[in-house]
């Protein structure tokens, strides 16, 4: 698992799916499966902690804030 960070670059509210960039510039789609509970909705341009798989680079998990 990688951790970085992002930036929301579109969001559909209706499939909850969306396509953010993360800091090295690199655009990433994510599903709405990957959203974390507390999320209801996503504004462009808002940061977002984002968690990949090692083996397949996408996107396993995206939240707002982080429990450390």
């Amino acid at each position: 698992m990688r951790d970085m960070q992002g930036t929301v670059a579109t969001f559909d509210q209706t499939t909850r799916s969306g396509q953010l960039l993360t800091d090295e510039g690199v655009p990433m789609s994510f599903p709405a499966e990957s959203l974390a509970d507390h999320i209801r909705h996503l504004r462009l341009g808002q940061r977002v902690f984002v968690e990949t798989d090692d083996d397949t680079g996408t996107i396993t998990s995206i939240s707002i804030w982080r429990d450390r």
